[in-house]
């Protein structure tokens, strides 16, 4: 494989850049942390501190079932352009894209399962 095509590190460092982009654009919130990982089809992202102050707000009055709401209306809407983020980024179509989030934690979860493998280049 020719320099040209990207490490399995410049992706996911990629990817994570983007996705941090996307929350502090669309959401005003900037997530402590965002990790993706690349194996075979599948890329996982794990996004820490992702829950937004008004979601937070709503927990902390006592409205954790509201809050829930929120949040998966937030993912869902977020979801076409994760989707296109993860396909521009990786270079493949994505078949399934999975996300949950905790409001305990803080944390969301998305899992895309790929077309097909990346073509990725090894580090030496």
């Amino acid at each position: 494989m020719d320099s040209s095509t990207p490490t399995r590190g410049q992706i996911e460092r990629a990817l994570s850049q983007r996705i941090q982009a996307l929350y502090r654009n669309q959401l005003e919130h900037q997530p402590s942390r965002i990790s993706c990982q690349i194996f075979d089809e599948k890329v996982a992202i794990i996004l820490e501190d992702s829950i937004t102050q008004p979601e937070q707000l709503l927990v902390n009055t006592g409205q954790e079932e509201l809050a829930q709401e929120v949040r998966s209306e937030i993912d869902e809407a977020l979801k076409p352009q994760i989707q296109s983020i993860i396909e521009e980024v990786v270079g493949v179509g994505v078949v399934d894209l999975l996300s949950n989030a905790k409001l305990d934690t803080g944390r969301t979860a998305t899992v895309a399962i790929l077309a097909e493998t990346p073509k990725l280049r090894n580090m030496p």
